[in-house]
């Protein structure tokens, strides 16, 4: 591996840059931010009409999202700290004192719970004898390779049940450490990336003999395919909202340092080039698909994640003068974004037939076929797939190019930021119950349906084995999309279709030592490479079950619509007979 940059922060917290060949590392740091976990915070969550409700055209009349009072003592500024006084006190199955709206009934629902938790609290990392995150899985029983590390799409789920329980002390030292990682140099072999890159994930080292610890983060100099990460600033800034949301706490993403993190991962997406289209142009392997999986292009799940992303910024930058310039950019490229996607990636059995009667080689402003898109592409299985009632945004759409697969994650975030109108969103779910055996089986969740294989698996991945048909990101079941599931099922006003999926979850969950993901058309098989005592799959069965039984949980992950942005989409002229 080509050395990388590495950063020594000493006692005084000066900034000494050196190179080293394993990654890029805090080595003894003192990152003054952290002072402030030990002061106290205003703990206020009302059940009210949010900031998060108001329309975007109140930014545009000057109004401040800042409508709160500021707590000047807990104004965060780098200055000398000393360590935190001690541990979380975590045991299996008790809650923290901390005094949070939530029931305490959930524990006793189903005997797998306290498993759950105990499983969950044996991933805590810690830094310097703070918890930091957690693994992303505790399997000793094969190779640990990038596993023993803390990623930051997989400890989302992790952060969503310590906030839930009141627990969210971890919460604030990973959004912290993680925003101290963003703003060291990154470079892969000679090319150096983006400011604003948060990492794909960083693991703890100890020195025995110095007796101090790094921090090493990988910005994709040493992942599958030397990719760096799209979704992680995004899940960061959606992560700093939610524990926002959860605890009242504005303090944190009031922070200098935390508004120019955000800055920094904005200046990165919002920046104008050659594109002509307000999606994000993204590698193969930047995002939960995290290898080469035909996701090439404007994939869904970041574009879902890029526009909750904005939406949460919105509410979390100051309006100063340097975050009024970016709330400006942000409404322009939120209304853009919003208009496209409903347009031109939303499928349903009138618009699946609309491009059956395509026709192609149209030029100028009044092309319906605006892609290119040839009738001919459409694969057979989709019109099978969509059922007379319901309808998804599909995973990719380029010039001459649509990917017609379901893909999981994207559309349920997009239920959940409310890039899905109410009208989709109902129809999002009339699609999973309308296809219940296919997207969800005897596992939940399809990552995304339907699998792939003969010759076009291998052009499209390559050959590679771990994404054979119906295994890993090629068409596997991943129980950690339950939580989503469970959000967004709340949202629309249809629990009853998660607890029929966390029922099937609890069924095998816990007694096949929660895997990373499962094999086979229904999801029946644990998946030939997978992980047991994967973090993810048992934080995502936590919230999942929290949310199921207090569904005011699903504020800190949810936004509501905003009528402004809402397209007048006539879809009468999107074909000639």
């Amino acid at each position: 591996m080509s050395p990388t940059t590495a950063m020594e922060i000493p006692q005084n917290g000066s900034v000494k840059s050196h190179e080293t060949a394993e990654g890029t590392i805090a080595e003894n740091e003192e990152f003054d931010i952290l002072g402030l976990m030990d002061k106290p915070r205003p703990i206020n969550i009302e059940r009210k009409r949010s900031f998060d409700e108001k329309s975007l055209s109140e930014f545009s009349n000057g109004w401040s999202p800042h409508h709160f009072s500021r707590n000047t003592s807990t104004e965060y500024s780098l200055r000398a700290i000393e360590h935190l006084d001690q541990h979380i006190n975590y045991s299996p199955c008790r809650r923290s004192s901390l005094n949070t709206p939530r029931s305490s009934s959930y524990y006793e629902t189903h005997p797998i719970v306290c498993d759950a938790w105990q499983a969950l609290r044996r991933s805590l990392v810690y830094f310097r004898g703070q918890p930091v995150g957690t693994i992303a899985a505790l399997d000793h029983s094969v190779e640990g390779l990038n596993y023993d590390q803390v990623f930051v799409r997989d400890f989302v789920p992790s952060a969503l049940a310590f906030l839930m329980n009141g627990e969210d002390e971890v919460v604030k030292n990973f959004l912290l450490k993680t925003l101290l990682l963003q703003s060291w140099e990154k470079r892969v072999d000679q090319f150096k990336l983006g400011e604003g890159v948060m990492p794909a994930s960083f693991k703890v080292l100890h020195d025995p003999v110095g007796n101090y610890e790094t921090l090493i983060g990988d910005f994709g100099e040493s992942a599958i395919g030397r990719v760096a990460p799209v979704d992680s600033g995004f899940w960061w800034i959606i992560l700093l909202r939610a524990y926002t949301k959860s605890t009242g706490d504005t303090s944190l993403a009031e922070m200098p340092e935390c508004q120019r993190g955000i800055r920094l991962i904005l200046s990165l997406c919002l920046s104008e080039g050659f594109d002509t289209f307000p999606t994000l142009l993204c590698a193969d392997g930047c995002c939960m698909i995290d290898r080469r999986m035909g996701v090439y292009g404007y994939p869904i799940e970041i574009q879902a994640l890029f526009f909750m992303a904005l939406r949460c910024a919105l509410i979390l930058l100051k309006q100063d003068d340097v975050g009024k310039e970016f709330v400006e950019r942000i409404v322009d490229r939120l209304h853009a974004l919003s208009y496209h996607m409903r347009s031109y990636f939303w499928l349903d059995l009138k618009q699946l037939n609309d491009i059956y009667r395509y026709k192609t080689e149209e030029y100028s402003h009044t092309a319906v076929n605006k892609f290119n898109v040839m009738p001919d592409s459409l694969p057979d299985w989709v019109f099978d797939f969509m059922p007379t009632r319901g309808g998804y945004f599909i995973g990719n759409v380029s010039p001459a190019k649509m990917d017609f697969r379901w893909f999981c994650l994207g559309n349920c975030v997009a239920i959940l930021s409310s890039l899905a109108t109410p009208e989709q969103s109902a129809a999002i779910m009339d699609l999973i119950e309308e296809r219940w055996e296919e997207l969800v089986g005897e596992m939940p969740l399809k990552i995304c349906y339907p699998a792939i294989e003969s010759h076009e698996w291998r052009i499209v991945t390559g050959c590679d084995p771990k994404n054979t048909r119906w295994s890993y990101h090629n068409g596997g079941s991943w129980p950690v999309l339950l939580w989503l599931l469970t959000a967004a099922c709340i949202k629309t006003g249809r629990p009853q279709i998660a607890r029929r999926a966390t029922e099937l979850a609890e069924s095998r969950l816990s007694k096949d030592h929660w895997p990373e993901y499962y094999d086979g058309k229904t999801g029946r098989y644990i998946g030939k490479q997978a992980r047991k005592y994967q973090t993810w799959s048992v934080a995502g069965y936590l919230v999942a079950k929290m949310m199921l039984d207090d569904p005011s949980h699903l504020g800190m992950i949810s936004l509501e619509e905003d009528k402004q942005m809402k397209p007048h989409v006539k879809r009468s002229a999107s074909w000639t007979c």
